[in-house]
C-alpha cells in the first residue's frame, strides 16, 4: 500500500482497521466498519488493511492481534483498540478526536 503514509497524514482523521480474512472477530467487525464509513463519511476516512498482505504496516504499528483499530490524526496515532466494538461505542471513542 504505497499511499498509506499519505492517507494517515490527511487533515481528516483516518481510522485504520487492521484485519485478516480468516479472523472471526474481524468478520464481525466488518459491517460495523462499513456502517461507520457511511455514517461518518464527511468527517472520517476509513481504511482497511489486511495484515497478512501488509505485514510491514502491522509491524510498524505494533499490531499483535486482530482486529485492531487505530485512529490517526495528522499522521499520528491518537487512539487504538483491539477487538470488537459496537458502533455506538466506536463512534463515541472517535468523536473525542474529531
Amino acid at each position: 500500500m504505497e499511499n498509506f503514509e499519505e492517507l494517515i497524514k490527511s487533515e481528516k482523521p483516518t481510522l485504520v482497521d487492521m484485519y485478516t480474512t480468516w479472523c472471526t472477530p474481524c468478520r464481525m467487525m466488518s459491517p460495523i466498519i462499513d456502517q461507520l464509513k457511511t455514517d461518518m463519511n464527511e468527517t472520517l476516512n476509513v481504511v482497511k488493511i489486511d495484515v497478512d498482505l501488509y505485514k510491514d504496516i502491522a509491524i510498524k504499528y505494533n499490531v499483535r492481534s486482530v482486529p485492531t483499530l487505530i485512529l490517526f490524526k495528522n499522521g499520528e496515532p491518537v487512539w487504538r483498540h483491539s477487538g470488537v466494538l459496537p458502533i455506538t461505542t466506536l463512534k463515541e471513542e472517535i468523536n473525542q478526536f474529531i
